[in-house]
């Protein structure tokens, strides 16, 4: 299957199915002498893990991450590493029903078109069961990306219509659904339990922010920053739009209002920097900007400033509600998805999006290497 790697320097492959006995990631291009093991692994998954709301499914995967390849000792040897992680809890009984039906929603019917065949327990290639192996491949760039300071954070904008009035990045983790504002919490909790009862499910927004990213990287003309990145979260299944800074809201503003004013300073861009870092970001350490609506990117390439992105996630397709379909004969019928299901990707879908700007960040910061 075509479109299983992305990247460049840093090149991750993910591979395996959702019901099949394993699922896992190969990694070229991680330097050696980075710090890397299971735990550290470990830790993201943990966040992806299903069971920790009322919006997840009631699959229960441990996720054990065992790397097969490309660490010793704890540390890298710049060598591929292949993290496998068992499949535990498949029950691929509640599928029979819909072994030769198109669900709404899903990739059942473009797969089909496109192969001829496909896997229909529990998706698939296509199941969000394959983002586990980005959360791998994610944490191996964060080994990378941390030697440099920098911080990629997630929290959930908006769950269900439910909105976050406010934005407080210590609060994410002092609740389940990652929420920034906690006075919102408990609504969300209410919204995901009413439209479970109904057996139907509902979209959101994750925020992304980036700290201590250096100027510089991003590849124009075809590869620049924004679009590297915007195409790597479109890449997570349920994923319908990327903004980044201002995003839409800057199609409503005046240049004036929309032109992040540039002022002189002293310091570099925050946070510790090592000296191959501080010789990346030598060129603008006397600049900042007032505002922040480009969302840390100029022209495609990284201005130093934060990164912000919103990540737009549509609502789970598989739900238990009787839906219009056709079967592979093109006969009309009714169907109902059995089985166990999300009623929501939020908040699990938080640390996929976190792994993939880890990957796109590793990624252009290798490449940036070659050049200073």
């Amino acid at each position: 299957m075509a479109g299983s790697s992305f990247g460049t320097c840093f090149r991750v492959t993910t591979w395996g199915e959702s019901h099949g006995r394993a699922i896992g990631v190969v990694v070229d291009g991680c330097p050696p002498g980075i710090c890397l093991d299971e735990a550290r692994i470990q830790a993201d998954l943990d966040r992806r893990r299903p069971g920790q709301t009322s919006a997840s499914t009631s699959r229960k995967e441990p996720d054990i991450p065992v790397i097969l390849s490309g660490v010793f000792e704890g540390m890298t040897t710049g060598t591929p590493i292949m993290i496998e992680i068992k499949n535990r809890d498949a029950d691929s009984r509640a599928y029979s029903d819909i072994a030769r039906v198109f669900r709404p929603g899903h990739g059942d019917i473009t797969y089909h078109a496109k192969y001829g065949i496909r896997d229909f327990r529990g998706g698939g290639r296509a199941s969000a069961r394959e983002t586990a192996s980005r959360v791998a491949a994610g944490a191996v760039a964060q080994a990378i990306l941390d030697g440099y300071g920098i911080r990629i954070d997630t929290c959930t904008l908006a769950l269900g219509g439910v909105r976050a009035e406010k934005i407080d990045w210590n609060e994410t983790r002092n609740n389940r659904f990652e929420c920034p504002d906690p006075s919102m919490v408990a609504a969300m909790e209410t919204r995901v339990k009413e439209v479970k009862g109904q057996g139907d499910s509902i979209g959101g927004v994750v925020e992304i922010r980036v700290t201590n990213v250096p100027p510089g990287l991003g590849e124009p003309v075809f590869e620049k920053l924004d679009a590297m990145l915007a195409g790597a979260l479109m890449g997570i299944g349920a994923v319908k739009a990327v903004e980044i800074g201002a995003g839409c809201g800057a199609a409503q503003m005046t240049g004036s209002q929309n032109n992040d004013q540039i002022l002189s300073k002293t310091q570099p861009p925050g946070g510790d920097f090592s000296k191959e870092h501080l010789n990346i970001v030598n060129a603008v350490v006397g600049q900042q900007f007032q505002t922040n609506n480009s969302g840390g990117i100029l022209a495609g390439i990284s201005n130093g400033d934060e990164i912000i992105a919103r990540v737009h996630v549509k609502p789970i397709p598989s739900i238990t509600m009787e839906q219009q379909t056709v079967d592979e004969t093109g006969r009309q019928t009714l169907v109902s998805t059995r089985g166990r299901h999300d009623v929501s990707a939020i908040p699990r879908i938080n640390p996929v999006c976190k792994a993939m700007v880890a990957i796109v960040l590793a990624d252009l910061l290798l490449r940036q290497k070659t050049l200073r």
